[in-house]
């Protein structure tokens, strides 16, 4: 049994949540975003759950692909999860139409 959670783990798990966020906000508005409560939780979730799994990332990782923005991500994290209530969904939507792609990019071409 091959489960071993290592980097290349957590990258895979960081690249579907990607990979669902592209998928589900491919040509979206931001109006058509916030009127979207399923859809709204649903991002907000994925983007939680990118920068969950990027803690478990060994520090060595992190330093070898330091042009990965860590801190943006944890940042995010943070913001959506102590200001729930009042997420500013404009920066949601350009985290997700702009950042995640570019991301995506970014975790595609590391090799292990």
């Amino acid at each position: 049994m091959d489960n071993v959670k290592d980097d290349s783990y957590y990258v895979r798990k960081i690249l579907t949540d990607i990979s669902y966020l592209m998928s589900k906000t491919e040509g979206i508005e931001l109006d058509e975003l916030e009127s979207d409560e399923t859809l709204c939780d649903s991002v907000l979730f994925r983007l939680i759950q990118i920068a969950e799994n990027a803690k478990y990332l060994t520090a060595r990782f992190k330093s070898e692909h330091d042009e990965i923005p860590w801190q943006a991500i944890v940042g995010m994290r943070n913001r959506i999860v102590h200001e729930y209530g009042d997420v500013e969904f404009d920066i949601v939507y350009d985290t997700v139409t702009k950042d995640i792609p570019e991301l995506y990019e970014m975790l595609e071409q590391i090799q292990f």
